[in-house]
C-alpha cells in the first residue's frame, strides 16, 4: 500500500506493526524537514505511548518546541514530526489539535488506550481517505493505496458520481467508491479495534463559528491599518513557511496572489526562485505577464513554454494522478509546472486561498446584486427572459462578443460569450441566494437526468446549519471555503504536485490570515467592483498595478478546440453510443447530443464533457485499460 504512494515520499519508507497486531503503518517520506534519519517515519513518542505516520507540515512546530522544552521535553533531532508526537504525549491528542498551524493528515495510535486516531488540517491541505473493508478499516492519502489491499472491492458509488457531474469533483465526505469516504477537514476519527461502527468523525475547529466569531467581532481599521496588518501577517506566514531542509521556490502566474506572496518573500530578503509555464497558444499564455513581474522584483525565475502536445501527453496520467474523477482541467497546466518546479526545489509557495478569503471571485461581485434583483423580477418574467436568451445559439452569441470586444476596453473584453449567456438563463430560473449560487457553480444543473442510476444529496450544498448572520457575499464566500477550496483547489493543486514528489504550501491558509480575513469587513474585500481589493493595495506596495491590472484567467487550457481536433478520436472511442450503453452509468442519448453540439460549433460544451470524459477515462485505468487512453478491448 505504501509503495504505491512512492511519488508522494521517494526518499524514504518505513513501516511498523503493533506488537499485539491490531494495527500496522505504512510510509512514504518526502524529506523536508531533519534530513537525517532522526525524521524517518513512522516514528514513536519518547515516552513510548504515541506511535505515528504524518503527511504535510507543522509550520508553528518551533514555537511549540520552545513551549514544550520549557515544559521538560528534550528533542533527538528537529523534525516537526518529533514536536508534534511531543505534543501528544504533553497534552493529549485532543488538546493539541487547534494549537497546530499546519497542513497535515495525520494517523497517531495510542498504544495505551489502543485507539486509533486519523485528523486532517482545518482546511482540507492534505488528504486523507478511510474506509471499512472486509471487517478492517484501511486509510491512507490517496485511493490508490487503499485499492492495493485484497480487502478492497472498488463500487462506484453512483450518487457520489450524480454530485461530480454538479461541481467537477466528488464532495467530501464521499468519495467515488461506495464504503469509502473523504475525512473531512477540521476533524478527528477515533477507531478502536473491533469497534467498527464508532467511526464518527468529530469537529477539531468548526469555520461557520470562526465566521461568526468574525462578524460579531469585526475589525475597525483605516485602509492603511488594514493594509499593514495583512502585510504583517502575510510577512509572518511566508517565513514560516520558508523553513526547509531543502530549497524553496514559488509558482509565479503574474496574477494578484501568486505575487504578492513572491513579493513579500523578497521583502524578507528570502531568495526567490520563481516557476511559470506558458502556452504556444497566445489567448492562453499569461507567461509575459509573470516574466514582468519577475523582472521587477529581481526573482532567479524559471520559465518554460508549453506545445499543444506537451500539455496533452498529460491527459493519459490523469486517472492514476488523481485516482477519482476529476475535471477542473487547470489541473493539467498544475501538473506542468509542478514538474517544471521540482527540478529546481522541493518545496514551492503558491498564492491558494486569495479568492476565497478576499473575495476574488466573479460570483461574489455579481451573486449579492443578482439575487436581490432576481427577487424584485416575477418569475414570470424571468422565465421569459430566459427563454428567449437560450433560443439564441450559443455560436451566435460567441460571435457578438466578438464585435462588442472591438470596441470595449481590454478589462472588460471577453465577457460576453454563449457559455455565460446560457448560464444565465439558467441562473434567471432560479429563486433564492443557495440555488443561485448552486446554479453559478454547476456543471451539469440537473446531473441526475444525466444517468441511468443516482440521486443527488437532498441538499446540494454543504449544510452549515444557519448563515442568517451572513450576508450574500459572505455565505457564498463561505461555501466555497468549506467545499469549493478544499474539494476542488486543494485537491487539484495536492495530486498534481506530489504526483511531481513536490511539496506546496499557501501562506494565505494560515490561521492567522483566515481569522483576520473573516474579521475584515467585506467594503475593504470588495470595492468599485473589484475583488482582493486589500491585497491589491499591499500589492501595490511591491509592484506596478499596470503589471497585474488585467481580468482574471484562471489557468486554462484549450480543451474546447482540443476536443474538436487532436482530442476528438479519443473522446470519441469514450462517449460511443455502444460503449455508454455497455458500461450502464449515462444516459447516451444526452450525453451525444451535447457531444455533437460541441463539434458542431452550435456550442461550447467542453467542460460539461470534460466531467463525463474525465470519469470513462478513469474507469478505463479501473478495468486495466491503458489510462486515459482508448482501450482495444473495447
Amino acid at each position: 500500500m505504501a509503495r504505491t504512494l512512492q511519488h508522494r515520499g521517494p526518499d524514504d519508507e518505513g513501516d511498523w506493526t503493533d506488537p499485539r497486531g491490531d494495527l500496522a503503518f505504512g510510509f512514504r517520506r518526502l524529506a523536508i524537514l531533519d534530513l537525517t534519519a532522526e525524521g524517518h517515519q513512522p516514528m514513536t513518542s519518547a515516552g513510548g505511548r504515541y506511535t505515528l505516520v504524518f503527511n504535510g507540515e507543522i509550520y508553528n512546530f518551533q514555537l511549540l518546541r520552545a513551549e514544550l522544552e520549557s515544559l521538560g521535553c528534550a528533542f533527538r533531532g528537529h523534525s516537526d514530526t518529533e514536536v508534534l508526537l511531543a505534543a501528544f504525549d504533553t497534552w493529549g491528542v485532543g488538546p493539541t489539535l487547534p494549537r497546530l498551524d499546519g497542513m497535515f493528515a495525520i494517523a497517531v495510535w495510542d498504544g495505551r488506550e489502543r485507539e486509533l486516531h486519523l485528523v486532517r488540517d482545518r482546511l482540507g491541505k492534505k488528504p486523507l481517505y478511510y474506509g471499512w473493508k472486509g471487517g478492517q478499516l484501511l486509510f491512507g492519502s490517496e485511493l490508490k493505496a487503499l485499492r492495493a489491499h485484497p480487502a478492497f472491492d472498488g463500487q462506484v458509488d453512483r450518487d457520489a458520481l450524480a454530485s461530480y457531474l454538479r461541481f467537477c469533483y466528488v464532495p467530501s465526505p464521499r468519495s467515488i467508491y461506495t464504503g469509502i469516504s473523504k475525512l473531512p477537514p477540521a476533524s478527528w476519527l477515533t477507531v478502536r479495534p473491533g469497534r467498527p461502527g464508532e467511526t464518527r468523525p468529530q469537529p477539531f475547529w468548526n469555520a461557520v463559528e470562526m465566521a461568526r466569531a468574525g462578524v460579531r467581532d469585526p475589525l475597525v481599521l483605516s485602509d492603511e491599518e488594514a493594509a499593514d496588518h495583512l502585510e504583517r501577517i502575510l510577512g509572518d506566514a511566508v517565513r514560516m513557511r520558508m523553513v526547509a531542509d531543502v530549497p524553496v521556490g514559488a509558482f509565479l502566474s503574474g496574477g494578484i496572489d501568486s505575487s504578492i506572496v513572491v513579493a513579500v518573500m523578497k521583502a524578507l530578503g528570502c531568495r526567490a526562485r520563481t516557476f511559470t509555464i506558458g502556452f504556444t497558444e497566445g489567448e492562453y499564455d499569461e507567461s509575459n505577464f509573470a516574466s514582468a513581474v519577475a523582472r521587477h522584483l529581481g526573482c532567479e525565475h524559471t520559465e518554460l513554454l508549453v506545445t499543444p502536445e506537451e500539455a496533452r501527453s498529460v491527459i493519459p496520467r490523469l486517472p492514476t494522478l488523481y485516482d477519482e474523477p476529476f475535471a477542473d482541467s487547470s489541473q493539467v497546466p498544475t501538473f506542468l509546472v509542478s514538474q517544471l518546479a521540482r527540478r529546481a526545489v522541493t518545496v514551492a509557495l503558491s498564492g491558494d486561498g486569495g479568492d476565497e478569503l478576499f473575495g476574488g471571485y466573479h460570483r461574489y461581485l455579481a451573486g449579492a446584486k443578482l439575487a436581490s434583483t432576481l427577487e424584485a423580477v416575477p418569475r414570470v418574467l424571468r422565465r421569459g427572459s430566459a427563454r428567449l436568451l437560450s433560443k439564441v445559439p450559443p455560436a451566435s452569441w460567441d460571435r457578438a462578443g466578438r464585435l462588442l470586444d472591438r470596441v470595449l476596453s481590454s478589462k472588460r473584453r471577453g465577457l460576453l460569450t454563449g457559455n455565460r449567456v446560457h448560464k444565465l438563463a439558467s441562473v434567471l430560473e432560479t429563486a433564492g441566494l443557495d440555488a443561485l449560487y448552486a446554479s453559478l457553480v454547476s456543471t451539469w444543473s440537473d446531473p441526475t437526468q444525466l444517468l441511468l442510476q443516482g440521486q443527488e444529496p437532498a441538499h446540494v450544498l454543504p449544510e452549515l446549519g444557519d448563515l442568517s448572520f451572513l450576508s450574500p457575499t459572505q455565505k457564498m464566500m463561505l461555501i466555497d471555503l468549506v467545499s469549493y477550496l478544499p474539494d476542488d483547489i486543494l485537491a487539484k493543486v495536492d495530486r498534481a504536485s506530489m504526483g511531481a514528489s513536490l511539496e506546496v504550501r499557501a501562506p494565505f491558509l494560515a490561521q492567522t490570515i483566515v481569522d483576520f480575513a473573516w474579521r475584515l469587513p467585506v467594503s475593504q474585500k470588495i470595492r468599485a467592483g473589484q475583488g482582493k481589493w486589500l491585497v491589491r493595495k499591499v500589492l501595490d506596495r511591491h509592484v506596478p498595478r499596470k503589471l497585474v491590472d488585467r481580468p482574471k484567467q484562471g489557468f486554462a487550457v484549450p480543451i474546447d478546440a482540443w476536443l474538436r481536433g487532436p482530442l476528438r478520436d479519443w473522446a470519441e472511442t469514450l462517449l460511443s453510443e455502444d460503449r455508454l450503453r455497455r458500461e450502464g452509468f449515462f444516459e447516451p442519448g444526452r450525453i451525444r447530443e451535447a457531444w455533437e453540439q460541441h463539434l458542431s460549433g452550435a456550442a461550447n460544451r467542453q467542460t460539461q464533457l470534460w466531467t463525463v470524459l474525465m470519469f470513462q477515462a478513469w474507469m478505463e485505468a479501473q478495468q486495466g485499460g491503458q489510462p486515459g487512453q482508448p482501450s482495444k478491448s473495447r
